[in-house]
């Protein structure tokens, strides 16, 4: 069997949805060269508002409701939220709570915010879930989407796959909700999504500084700690227009989540993704710090990352220029599977595979000298040609199912044997 062949591509795919749109805050100010001797254009907003004719301000709740309260369920109770929120800004207080919802709603935007992409997906069991009768599980599906501004949110999907490599995906719903933000003490955050009827709704927007351009390319794990207790962690990067840093989603339950930064000399890059279990007591990551190499990173606490070593170098053509890990590592019989991505020749990115050593995941026992999945000939277009990329695979059994994006643009899927996978393997 060559490698090309271990796949078997899924006849699914997920296309970006512009009509799909969630609200979020919108702010303003001036030009700090404008700012000294008039009053804030929060306030000047306020000052225009309640200067209008009362009759005026009815028929604007009026146009107000009939789009809002079709596209959002609850939409009067997020402006009220964020009047709340901006209260203090505006040099005076709403009369009543029709005008609170004026100005809650100047200070919000509707935000398409998969109109561009829906890519970079991430799998994992959906927790306390056991497999059917017919051998189908249950999935939480993480994906990239990104819109105005090429802004970065995460949004989710559930399906089902199997019997055999049957897979669905459940439509998502029509409503996208924001989380209520509980800023708990520094930068932690805990977002709160119980206004959420599906996790579909859910949309994770950035809400942090160092957000600011996008929370990207979510890779979620089934995490079982030594105690066990399980829960699903993801590890994304977070990017402000400069600089990015390693943050942790942290699933409490699939309404309600925490988000904090990492800490430590390993965590200003991309790429991380944490093993679904300790070894030897430590936590372990996979990472790439040098933009080269595949990186193992240890520590004894989650949130901090200290020390770090590279492992596994570019060493086929495929990956001459990059090599980085395409999510959380696979637990099977022989070992760690680990999905890697390599850069090659006109930066294209192609997908392929590395077995660790289960003790020492430090030691590189096989990889695939050949892509498993690569750009196609009619698929080398999208938002950024030749890109083929994921955040994750879901192991059940001796099968494999790999979410991946196409051209930065989309995503598909593929399944495929563990024994016909190791079989294409080289030697480290």
């Amino acid at each position: 069997m060559q490698a090309a062949d271990v796949f078997t591509k899924l006849d699914v795919e997920l296309k970006p949805d512009p009509s799909r749109t969630v609200i979020r805050p919108f702010d303003f100010t001036y030009p700090a060269a404008f700012e000294a001797g008039r009053p804030t254009r929060p306030e000047m907003v306020m000052q225009r508002l309640q200067g209008l004719d009362p009759e005026v301000r009815v028929r604007m709740r009026t146009l107000l409701a009939a789009p809002m309260n079709a596209r959002h369920r609850g939409a009067e109770q997020v402006f009220l939220r964020r009047y709340a929120e901006v209260e203090d800004r505006l040099g005076a207080v709403a009369t009543d709570r029709d005008e609170q919802i004026l100005i809650g709603a100047y200070f919000s935007q509707e935000y398409a915010f998969e109109s561009a992409a829906l890519f970079n997906p991430s799998i994992v069991h959906i927790p306390d879930q056991e497999p059917a009768a017919d051998g189908s599980v249950e999935f939480l599906l993480s994906l990239r989407g990104i819109g105005e501004g090429h802004i970065s949110s995460v949004t989710f999907r559930t399906g089902v796959w199997g019997p055999g490599d049957a897979l669905v995906i459940h439509p998502p719903s029509a409503q996208g909700v924001p989380p209520r933000i509980d800023r708990t003490e520094g930068e932690w955050v805990r977002l709160e999504c119980d206004d959420s009827q599906h996790v579909s709704e859910t949309v994770i927007f950035p809400v942090l500084p160092s957000q600011h351009q996008g929370v990207e390319d979510l890779r979620l794990v089934n995490f079982t700690d030594h105690d066990g207790t399980q829960s699903v962690i993801g590890t994304y990067t977070a990017f402000d227009g400069k600089s990015v840093r390693q943050e942790m989603l942290r699933g409490v339950d699939l309404r309600t989540f925490e988000m904090r930064p990492l800490n430590g000399a390993m965590t200003g890059y991309k790429g991380m993704a944490l093993f679904p279990r300790r070894i030897d007591g430590q936590f372990v990551m996979l990472g790439r710090q040098d933009s080269e190499n595949i990186w193992l990173l240890r520590s004894d606490d989650l949130y901090t990352w200290e020390q770090g070593a590279p492992i596994m170098a570019p060493k086929y053509p495929w990956e001459f220029v990059q090599l980085g890990n395409c999510g959380s590592p696979l637990e099977i019989d022989e070992g760690w599977l680990v999905f890697t991505h390599g850069v090659g020749l006109v930066r294209g990115y192609c997908i392929g595979a590395c077995l660790l050593d289960k003790d020492d995941p430090s030691r590189v026992l096989a990889r695939t000298a050949s892509p498993l999945l690569f750009p196609s000939a009619e698929q080398r277009g999208g938002y950024v040609p030749n890109v083929t990329y994921s955040c994750g695979g879901l192991l059940v059994g001796r099968r494999v199912l790999l979410p991946y994006a196409i051209g930065d643009e989309y995503t598909a899927f593929a399944a495929a044997s563990i024994d016909d996978l190791l079989s294409v393997m080289v030697p480290a």
